[in-house]
């Protein structure tokens, strides 16, 4: 049922995205591979290898055909560095850098299909290269977890940014966790930088078949953060940041004008503020190099100087305009409070919540290590309670 309701909902998706792509007019995140390529040089086989498949690929007019194969191809993209990751190779670049190249691929190669047509096959590309179509649970374990990871982000700082939620969701996704006897199997999704696409519903199409059908029993978006980890209580509603998102689009927001972003055309409903229901109780006594911490800070909108504190209910902040959640005022604080809300707007009592990583400079991979070590601890610990 809820492979069903994805596959809705993935052209639900696709039907509001469809006007937004020009045919080979290339985004800036796709104009970034050649200068990532000379970087990291090991992406250039790897992405050249990804233009050429793509190109026999589209050579041919049949579009139903051409989908699924596309969708095969983009499946098996995810699951190559998937195992790349789980074999030891923690680095979550390749796979963010290969899709780009897919898209690119797609304006390029595909001249044979219609506009419309074209919008649609880069839908597919990216739905499958970010692991949503193999959300199904098959292993048998007493629980199931979902999870999201970011892609790589502020790329014009650091071309060669890796994000360790990224590598924490290709690390995890199809394993077994065991703890007291209770096990649990874990699913991923990576999740893009793109204001647009949240204002468009990715987090809402996304989760909506599993709160609707109680179908899991614990959701967690995972994104890089400050020093240590941070379990994020109280997100906040609005987008308070001046940083550009990875196509390089400001919303005009800051701590003086926070701003509330979109649901299809609509401001996005809802309080100003909403709570976690992970079992942080447990998560925080994860062991680790690092500390895992309940982070209760909020930031309210005052005049003349806005309000930081650490909120210890919602009811404190009942009356209150959101500047920034726990999780900030970027998107890694909007997935958290759309899941929330998505989760309380449906009336369902699947346990979730934001788990922000230790921030990584570049590509650390002893710190990888310990990062996604430690949010396999995390969720270990969570079995008992959820």
């Amino acid at each position: 049922m809820v492979v069903a309701m994805f596959k809705l909902s993935l052209l639900f998706t696709a039907s509001l995205f469809s006007p937004l792509i020009q045919a080979q007019t290339f985004t800036i995140e796709e104009l970034r591979l050649d200068k990532a390529q000379k970087v990291l040089p090991a992406l250039k086989h790897k992405n050249h290898q990804v233009d050429t498949d793509m190109a026999l690929l589209l050579k041919k007019g049949d579009f139903t055909q051409t989908i699924d194969n596309l969708r095969a191809y983009a499946e098996q993209l995810w699951s190559n560095e998937k195992k790349a990751v789980q074999l030891g190779a923690l680095d979550d670049r390749a796979l963010y850098w290969q899709r780009l190249a897919g898209t690119k691929a797609i304006k390029q190669h595909g001249l044979s299909f219609s506009a419309s047509q074209r919008d649609a096959l880069i839908e597919v590309f990216e739905a499958a290269s970010r692991g949503r179509t193999e959300l199904a649970y098959s292993k048998g374990a007493t629980k199931k977890i979902l999870l999201t990871g970011f892609d790589p982000f502020l790329l014009d700082k650091n071309i060669a940014q890796s994000n360790p939620s990224g590598i924490a969701a290709l690390l995890l996704d199809g394993q077994v966790i065991e703890y007291k006897g209770i096990t649990a199997e874990i699913n991923t999704v990576m999740i893009p930088v793109r204001y647009e696409d949240f204002d468009h519903g990715e987090i809402e199409s996304l989760l909506a078949p599993f709160y609707a059908t109680e179908s899991v029993d614990l959701i967690a978006t995972i994104s890089m953060g400050r020093e240590h980890f941070d379990l994020e209580h109280f997100p906040g509603k609005r987008r308070s940041v001046i940083a550009p998102d990875n196509l390089n689009v400001v919303t005009g927001a800051n701590e003086s004008n926070p701003i509330i972003p979109l649901l299809g055309n609509l401001p996005l409903s809802g309080p100003e503020f909403v709570s976690y229901s992970l079992p942080y109780s447990a998560m925080t006594q994860a062991s680790g190099e690092y500390k895992v911490i309940d982070n209760r800070e909020v930031v309210i909108l005052q005049q003349p100087e806005n309000k930081k504190f650490a909120a210890q209910s919602l009811s404190e902040l009942e009356h209150a305009t959101a500047v920034k959640g726990g999780g900030g005022g970027y998107l890694s604080n909007e997935i958290s409070y759309r899941s929330i809300r998505l989760r309380n707007l449906l009336g369902s009592q699947i346990p979730t919540g934001h788990i922000h990583t230790p921030r990584i400079i570049g590509f650390d991979e002893k710190a990888n290590l310990a990062v996604t070590a430690q949010i396999k601890e995390m969720l270990r610990l969570s079995l008992t309670e959820i």
